[in-house]
């Protein structure tokens, strides 16, 4: 290279000289710029040579020096003044062909040349002063470093998890991503695998490139800033000053990743949020080309995070746990004697790969079976079989527990004036040693009850404040992988994490401690009794006493047929009795003994037909007697003065007394929705609630859920007013005989088998319905003509018969059903159209958005396209089942089907025909289909054509029907066809 320097620079000192085209001659002037030109490209090539070394370098994790990467910039600065002399030199050289030695263009290009040669000149010297040494001494940072740990080889699930995140990190939308999940289920193994995928294929394989690659075990509770920005510092060989603050440091680290293209960086084990900000970690942009990963397993800590997408890592199936412990626990456990045990072992970790792991490891090389045996054993009885699994897997998810302590709950006036310093933590760390108490899935209104009961929610006003506690402490725990979601209405506990919970109710104290054996040996010091779903026939007639014992659980044992007379003296200081799904008759009066009882569950106790006097239960919150066949109320139930929710639907209850309801002052939910009361004359006769029961029902001021039957007198001639402070009822006029869906949440009333409409009888009670639901009522015209329902969001209307004239004068100018998003019509007769049924009740249905109907045998179109009543603009799902003089969807009347207006059609994405043997035309209304995503074509065989809007949609995503069906259909192009094909789903009749 110094030949190269030399040569380069003598030729600019010749050049120096006689540059200048005014002086030179013509020829002597294009020599000196073509050597110019030549001496350019060999020092840009020079440049690239450089910097591709460069670029070697950085591959191996050293640094450049600054004045390295400074001369390369300032040689492709070089170059471009270069570049833009061209034109200037082109000119240059045609004027000086024509000998114009004055030209004031020679000059110009003389003088840009000289400044390209001084440049020139200074990065000769300026390349010499850096030398051969390309790089900073001392420095040398792999872009990635090699993380030791359990390789996910083989294991479909976890690697499916690996392509997902390197899916993630390809987004340029993504910045931060949150993989979290339990204690133990892989979510370090697999960053871990990340990691070195990363350096094995040195990222060539992947869209993304970063520069670095920094991972952070971050520290325990409490998190230590300094910890963190130490392992970052050290990564990128940064030299920090043990004395400096965190800012200082963190200004440190920003400036140095500032330096990086880009960088990702794993902060695993992320116990609470972090600030990147005080780390020092540079705001992510978008397109992001750095990335933050975060591990934990805290759902609520990663959103605190601001993560821009979660994924959740779940433990292993069956088949793959059975693998892992193979390859863990060694051939051994595929021998005769072992393999039954080994199963059942591998079984009891529940697909948690950390317990699989480890209890695998611990039995390498055993084949006694008395070993196997043992350690199943301890297993089932929640005890960690050997020092390894209490340290690896017991003690890690402990971790997760103790960290609950760190959440505060703000004290009640009580507490405070008491001095009690109690923590939001030791009531949730109840909570959840509580749900250690069930051995399947808990249903979450009872596990709240329960901890309402424990007293383990705090003091609180009202029951639904009481609730939204409860639900804000299941969700922490499932964001804690503590608990998980069963269905909608469930939770449960892994196996693993239930036996780590019965673990530590055992092995810390005397305040959490449990019984789960089947009633032999109990102590008297326990806490609490689980013995669900053990199969109980029968219980002890003498008893210990537990006069510590606040909840005994006895639910789903159904050969548990009777409790010994004096069976509950022994619980004095219960709060919470479940009896619920057992097969008892009757229940001893030693049950009134139990002053402090807050909680009594009997629900599903099919064969329980009668209570004793329970006068001093005066403590007693919840009563829930659902599913039961009690004949009587108890006596002494007057005296249940702070009874706050109350489930009495059994069905065979045969009177309420008077002043019954005004005796339960505080309470706030009554679900008597299968009561029925025997008439006194006619002792097999069935009435319902009557009018002096719902006016005492009215009385209760704290009432907020409602859920009864009433007979039709109840609703004449009242003040319903008081119904505006309930959140939240069912209420059954007459008998229902079709099934209705309950939910709990809605403001629903169901009528049946009336006429209270047809002389404009209204019940003032209908205004305050979110769902409506009438059969065999008449008069629906005075209904809806004469009142507004501003509040119906559903109405269901069956077995109805009206006349449908056209619609009286005056109706129309106002829309009774404002907000009605769904109606449902089934078996109306006389119905020809639905736009028939808008003209007669004067509905525009300007909100619906679903349409469903259904056995509605005189109908024969569904709109009539044109008329005043025209297609609901916001409709988006249609579903017509078994009408089957269904001949068209579209009817023209006076005006076009042109006549609709583009904004005013609606935008239809479902669309449901099923049983329709008479429908051959779907129609094309202007812009109807166009936005269609799914049609299902059941049992409409005349249907040969789908319209133009269909066959040629983007938008559709699914077609159902027979392949019968599919094969007949004609089309307009065979391409239109083959473009739906792929949206086909074929279905079996």
């Amino acid at each position: 290279m110094e030949i190269l320097f030399n040569a380069v620079g003598g030729f600019f000192v010749e050049v120096c000289k006689c540059i200048c085209p005014n002086v030179e001659n013509t020829t002597r002037f294009s020599s000196k710029l073509e050597n110019l030109r030549k001496e350019m490209e060999k020092l840009t090539k020079f440049r690239d040579d450089i910097k591709k070394s460069v670029e070697g370098y950085e591959k191996k994790g050293y640094k450049p020096k600054l004045d390295v990467i400074q001369w390369i910039e300032d040689v492709h600065k070089l170059e471009s003044e270069w570049e833009t002399m061209q034109e200037s030199i082109a000119v240059a050289k045609k004027l000086t062909y024509k000998c114009c030695p004055k030209c004031i263009l020679g000059s110009e290009v003389s003088t840009q040349a000289r400044i390209v040669q001084d440049q020139l000149f200074r990065l000769i010297e300026d390349r010499k002063s850096f030398g051969s040494n390309l790089v900073v001494e001392n420095y040398h940072m792999k872009k990635v470093e090699f993380m030791p740990g359990p390789l996910i080889e083989g294991q479909s699930a976890a690697t499916k998890n690996l392509h997902k995140i390197i899916q993630l990190l390809e987004d340029d939308k993504v910045c931060i991503i949150g993989v979290w999940g339990t204690r133990g289920v892989g979510k370090t193994t697999l960053v871990n695998n990340l990691d070195n995928e990363l350096l094995k294929n040195d990222v060539s394989s992947f869209k993304l490139s970063f520069g670095v690659v920094l991972w952070v075990t971050v520290p325990k509770l409490p998190i230590d800033i300094r910890k963190v920005q130490t392992q970052i510092a050290s990564r990128l060989n940064l030299k920090i000053d043990s004395e400096g603050n965190v800012k200082s440091i963190a200004s440190k680290i920003y400036r140095r990743l500032e330096q990086e293209k880009s960088f990702l960086l794993i902060l695993d084990d992320v116990w609470e949020p972090i600030n990147l900000d005080d780390v020092g970690v540079p705001q992510l942009e978008d397109p992001a080309r750095s990335k933050v990963i975060i591990t934990s397993r805290s759902l609520d800590v990663c959103k605190q995070m601001k993560i821009d997408t979660e994924m959740k890592v779940y433990t292993l199936d069956e088949d793959e746990s059975w693998k892992l412990f193979i390859k863990n626990a060694g051939d051994n456990v595929n021998l005769e004697h072992i393999q039954p045990l080994a199963k059942e072992i591998a079984r009891e970790c529940d697909g948690l790969p950390l317990a699989v792991t480890v209890i695998g490891a611990s039995m390498r090389g055993k084949t006694r079976v008395e070993l196997w045996e043992d350690a199943l054993k301890s297993l089932r009885m929640s005890k960690p079989h050997n020092k390894d699994v209490k340290d690896k897997v017991y003690k890690v998810i402990k971790w997760s527990f103790d960290s609950l302590e760190s959440q505060d709950i703000e004290l009640s006036s009580e507490q405070r004036s008491n001095h009690v310093k109690k923590k939001r933590g030791d009531h949730i760390q109840s909570c959840f040693l509580y749900c250690s108490l069930y051995p399947v899935s808990i249903s979450t209104d009872e596990l709240i009850s329960c901890w309402w009961a424990e007293e383990f929610l705090g003091e609180h006003d009202t029951y639904e404040e009481v609730y939204n506690r409860g639900i804000t402490m299941i969700e922490s725990l499932k964001d804690a992988c503590l608990l998980e979601t069963h269905n909608l209405d469930s939770v449960k506990m892994h196996d693993v994490v239930r036996d780590v919970a019965i673990w530590i109710a055992k092995s810390f104290g005397v305040e959490h401690n449990s019984a789960f054996q089947d009633g032999i040996g109990i102590s008297s010091s326990v806490k609490r009794i689980s013995f669900v779903s053990n199969k109980i026939q029968r219980l002890p007639d003498n008893v210990t006493e537990c006069p510590e014992t606040t909840t005994l659980l006895l639910q789903d044992n159904n050969s548990l047929l009777e409790i010994p007379h004096e069976f509950f003296l022994a619980f004095p200081a219960l709060r919470v009795l479940n009896l619920s799904e057992t097969g008892i008759t009757s229940l001893p009066s030693s049950i009134n003994s139990l002053y402090q009882l807050h909680a009594l569950i009997l629900k599903n106790c099919h064969w329980l037909t009668e209570l004793p006097p329970i006068n001093n239960l005066r403590n007693l919150l919840l009563l829930d007697c659902d599913n039961t066949r009690l004949h009587h109320l108890p006596q002494g139930m007057d005296k249940l003065t702070n009874l706050r929710l109350l489930n009495l639907p059994a069905t065979d209850l045969e009177g309420i007394g008077r002043e019954f309801f005004l005796n339960l002052s505080s309470i706030e939910m009554l679900n008597m929705m299968e009561s029925k009361m025997m008439h006194p004359s006619t002792k097999f006769g069935v009435t319902l609630l009557g009018a002096t029961s719902f006016d005492e029902i009215s009385s209760l001021h704290n009432l907020t859920s409602l859920f009864i039957r009433l007979d039709s007198s109840s609703i004449f001639n009242r003040d319903h007013t008081w119904m505006s402070r309930l959140k939240r009822f069912r209420i059954e006029v007459g008998e229902t005989p079709f099934h209705v869906p309950f939910n709990k949440s809605a403001r629903t009333i169901c009528i049946s088998g009336s006429d209270i409409f047809r002389y404009g009888k209204l019940s003032g009670m209908l205004q305050f319905a979110s769902h409506l639901y009438l059969q065999s009522c008449l008069g629906l015209r005075k209904l809806f003509v004469y009142n507004s329902f501003d509040g119906l969001k559903s109405l269901y209307i069956r077995s109805c018969s009206c006349s449908f004239n056209p619609a009286e004068e005056g109706s129309g100018t106002f829309d009774p059903l404002p907000n009605l998003e769904y109606l449902n019509l089934e078996f109306v007769y006389r119905l020809k159209s639905f736009s028939d049924f808008s003209q007669l009740l004067g509905l525009r249905f300007s909100k619906l958005r679903q349409l469903d109907m259904s056995n509605c045998s005189s109908l024969t179109c569904l709109f009539s396209v044109g008329d005043a009543f025209s297609i609901p603009k916001h409709l988006e799902e249609i579903t017509i089942t078994s009408c089957k003089q269904l001949v068209e969807l579209f009817v023209e009347c006076d005006s076009s089907l042109a006549t609709l207006v583009k904004s005013e059609t609606p935008r239809v994405r479902k669309l449901v025909l099923r049983n329709l043997p008479k429908l051959g035309n779907l129609g094309e209304p202007q812009s109807m289909w166009e936005h269609l995503e799914v049609l299902t074509s059941i049992r409409c065989n005349e249907i040969r054509k789908l319209p133009l809007s269909i066959q040629t949609s983007k938008s559709i995503k699914l077609i159902r029907g027979t392949s019968e069906w599919w094969s007949q259909l004609e089309w307009d192009g065979d391409k239109f066809k083959s473009n739906l094909e792929h949206c086909f789903r074929p279905l079996a009749i």
